[in-house]
This record gives C-alpha cells, structure tokens and sequence, in this order.
C-alpha cells in the first residue's frame, strides 16, 4: 500500500486486492474541510478483496486547490479524468457528507465509471431553508476559519470521541477559508447546486445505478426512500452516531461497503 501522488489528486492506492478472489474498484471520498487520513479504519478492511483508492479533494490534504472548480460536478468531472488515466473500469463510489453530493455527480454524469455508490450521512435534500443556508454562508465568509471549527462541535453524536471531535476542529480551522466557502456555496447555493431538497430531487432522478445511504437522520431516510430509484438501492438509519460514522464505526462501516460491494452487479 503507497502513498502516491496522481497528476490529478494526492491519494492512497492500495493496488490489486490480497485476496484471489479480486473485487470491484472502491473511490472513498471525503467530506468538507476532511482528507484521505480520515478512511484509515475502513480501508485495510476493504482492500483485502478491492482495489482502493482515496484521494484528498482539490484544496483538502495534500491536492493544490483549483480555484472556480469546487463543486461537487467539477469535481467529479476531474476524478472520472483520474480514474480513466488509472484504467480501474466502472466502481463503487463512496462519499461521505460533501463527498456523497461528489459520487452522485460522477454517478449522474459519469455513468458507465460508476457501478453503484454509497453515501454516508450526505446532506442533499436536507431540511435546512436557502435562507439560513445563506446567512451560515455570510457568516462562514465573515469569519472564516473560527466558523468552520465550530462545525466540529456541531457534527458531535452523544458518542463521539472527543479526539475525533479535535480532530476536524484542527483540520477546519487550518482550511483555507476560501475554499471551503467555494465549496459550501457549490453544494447548496450555486446554479446547478443540488443541496437543497427540490433541486437534489429532480438530480437524484439522473442517478440510474444502485445507491446505498447511511443516514444519521430517520427524517432523510425516509425522504430519499420515496424518491424513484434503481431496485437494488437501500438505506440504513443510524442515529446514536454524529456525522463522522466511518470515524466513530470504521469496522461496520466497512462491513456495510464490502456487503454493498457483493451485492451490486459488476456490469454497473
């Protein structure tokens, strides 16, 4: 397993899986203000029988920022031109928070690279109003990064370990306050953004390929479950967890990917 730097992204390639009977390609993508560092308790549980690949986003870890293309399309768009350069074939895209609205993108407009995907604790179609989405996005550009620690706090479950919590606190804090505003403005405020819950429906129409969500809210589970969608997509409520369930639950998060993984065709 190395540490290697694409000319697209800085990100961990685990290589061909241990075990004989390979598996399908696994993209873990991280959320807001997160890095790769983050999937460290998924991805050795993962790469026995996948490939796995998890790159810092523009702007996140160790990827250079790339000013005017943070949003979720952009994006996407930059890593189906990464995972074509890698050759992997369709996969299973997994995206956590922001990094759910990414494979939804890539699923939507990149459909033959994207097998199935899976999203955990993502937050398109989520209650919030554009007018408080709004005011948070003038607070987030008036004070920076105190704004975007504060985040750390509010993404607590009643479990959540405090060095987790400490943890995002450090790494929002040293963001660049810029992009992660880019960022926030592209998921829910932007043309074209699909955060909010009428403009995530009609996306989520594009989105052909079996979906699997992790939510922490039963109110979001139930909304995505009465929206159209491939036979073979499910949800899963956890709500004694915070917004880090990877984090907080590495072994059965990993657990539900690589069952996810079984299940799914590998036609795409």
């Amino acid at each position: 397993m190395t540490a290697a730097r694409s000319p697209f992204f800085a990100a961990l390639d685990t290589g061909p899986p241990k075990a004989r009977a390979a598996g399908s390609v696994v993209l873990l993508v991280h959320g807001w203000g997160g890095d790769r560092h983050e999937w460290a308790g998924v991805v050795d549980r993962l790469a026995v029988r996948h490939r796995v690949l998890v790159p810092d986003l523009p702007g996140h870890g160790a990827t250079p920022a790339s000013p005017g293309r943070h949003t979720p399309r952009l994006v996407a768009a930059d890593l189906a031109a990464w995972l074509t350069a890698l050759g992997t074939g369709p996969l299973v895209a997994v995206g956590h928070s922001m990094g759910g609205h990414v494979v939804t993108a890539l699923a939507v407009d990149r459909p033959r690279l994207t097998r199935a995907t899976g999203t955990l604790a993502t937050g398109f179609g989520g209650r919030a109003t554009r007018e408080r989405l709004e005011a948070e996005q003038a607070a987030l550009e008036r004070e920076g990064a105190a704004w975007a620690a504060r985040f750390a706090d509010r993404a607590r479950g009643p479990a959540t370990p405090p060095e987790l919590t400490e943890r995002h606190r450090r790494l929002l804090g040293a963001a660049d306050p810029r992009v992660l505003a880019e960022y926030r403005e592209g998921m829910y405020l932007a043309p074209g953004a699909f955060g909010l819950r009428a403009e995530a429906a009609a996306f989520l129409a594009g989105r052909r390929c079996p979906a699997f969500a992790l939510h922490t809210d039963a109110e979001a589970a139930a909304w995505e479950a009465s929206l159209p969608a491939h036979p073979l997509s499910s949800r899963v409520v956890w709500p004694d967890v915070g917004h880090y369930p990877h984090e907080e639950r590495p072994a059965q998060v990993a657990a539900l990917i690589a069952d996810w993984c079984r299940r799914v065709p590998l036609s795409g």
